[in-house]
């Protein structure tokens, strides 16, 4: 049996378990431990019960081979004078940093189609865990350096995640707090040919407007099902809210199609989060026809505005509390300065980045924030995926 077939087979709460007795018989593996990243990103937890005899703590995002692996997303092999050779692999599902396993083997099985084929495991590990996480609480108990309220935990039940990739795009986002709730809404969906985008301002703070941002998720998600537009999708949930809230809970909101074959975007903007487009050194805001915010009255029409993104285009949506709304244009200076220092990060690191300079500004900076980052490389964009090793210098990538 294959270790895939193993994964597939094992119960939700002993893939770990069942990982290991496969990586053993078909890799001569000693050790195999499973670190999964925390909610605020700034640690990767181990898995209990830990494999290796030394023990394996909470390592910290930014330092260490595990975090470097996590940071960079390549494999990385370290061979020292020991009995053993240490490879680190990022645990990702479609562009979702998930964790980093780290395999204990044989000097004599760590080579580079060793690697290669490890990196295939721990791709399956990904999508195991993420069905494992319906039917147990262990991976999300892992991950968890305090507890969460429970504004925070249904924000994270609801948003879809942090990241999604295909060959056209990449797509990352970042929010403050993470374990308390501001109230952010973020949705896409992903076919052949679109990208289907959803980001809102927090709604304030606590389970009231968890609530708020769960009902606008579901009516966008339910119209967005049922083959409604943009503009469909905007009016249901327009009215959803209206209907329940009666304008007194509107949400800022911004929907967004990307057509995958062109580049082109259809926009509607409801009183949204701010947009923004780096195009090779030029950053600017783009100025969108700010309509009403979603909920606010009853049977509000939209219209849509489009867009065309080059191959290379940066977008990045920034949404903060309604609270300070009327600072959003106040907050412009903060967030030029903020992007430019990440211009040269990756976009699965500029998100937070751009967060951490907001909050380290003197002006006055909203608690919640949610940052989304987009990177449009193109239809025919095709990306090599380079493993490095820790002693030798870079691996070739795997032969498609």
């Amino acid at each position: 049996m294959t270790v895939e077939s193993a994964l597939r087979g094992a119960a939700p709460h002993l893939l770990l378990d069942s990982l290991r007795t496969s990586l053993a018989q078909q890799y001569a593996a000693s050790c195999a431990d499973l670190l999964l990243i925390d909610y605020g990103f700034t640690s990767l937890r181990p898995v209990r019960p830990v494999q290796t005899p030394a023990g394996v703590r909470r390592v910290p995002v930014d330092t260490g081979p595990v975090g470097r692996v996590f940071r960079t997303q390549q494999p990385y092999l370290f061979r020292d004078d020991g009995p053993t050779a240490t490879v680190c692999l990022p645990v990702t599902v479609r562009g979702d940093r998930l964790g980093v396993l780290v395999v204990l083997l044989p000097p004599d099985r760590a080579i580079p189609g060793t690697v290669e084929s490890l990196g295939r495991v721990a791709e399956t590990l990904g999508h195991a865990l993420r069905v494992a996480d319906r039917h147990t609480d262990l991976y999300r108990s892992t991950r968890r350096t305090h507890a969460l309220t429970v504004a925070g935990e249904m924000q994270w039940d609801t948003l879809p995640g942090r990241s999604c990739t295909g060959p056209a795009f990449d797509l990352h986002a970042y929010w403050e707090p993470a374990y308390t709730s501001g109230g952010h809404l973020l949705d896409w969906s992903v076919t052949e040919d679109e990208l289907l985008l959803a980001v809102a301002d927090g709604a304030g703070p606590g389970t009231p407007a968890a609530l708020v941002s769960t009902l606008a998720l579901n009516a966008i998600r339910n119209a967005r099902r049922a083959g409604l537009d943009l503009v469909g999708q905007a009016s249901l949930t327009d009215q959803a809210l209206y209907g329940q809230y009666r304008g007194e809970s509107p949400l800022a909101a911004l929907l967004l199609r990307l057509d995958l074959t062109a580049g082109g975007i259809e926009v509607v903007d409801a009183g949204s989060p701010t947009l923004w487009r780096t195009r090779g050194t030029t950053t600017e805001r783009i100025e969108l026809d700010r309509q009403l915010p979603l909920g606010m009255f009853e049977d509000t029409v939209y219209a849509p505005q489009r867009l065309r993104l080059l191959p290379g285009d940066r977008l990045v949506f920034v949404a903060c509390d309604p609270l300070h709304g009327g600072e959003n244009e106040a907050l412009d200076g903060p967030v030029d300065r903020a992007l430019a220092q990440a211009g040269r990060l990756s976009c699965a690191d500029a998100p937070g980045a751009v967060v951490r300079a907001l909050r380290e500004t003197p002006r006055d900076v909203p608690d919640a924030v949610l940052v989304v980052c987009l990177d449009w490389h193109g239809p025919e964009a095709r990306r090599p995926a380079p493993v490095t090793r820790g002693d030798d210098g870079p691996l070739p990538p795997p032969t498609p």
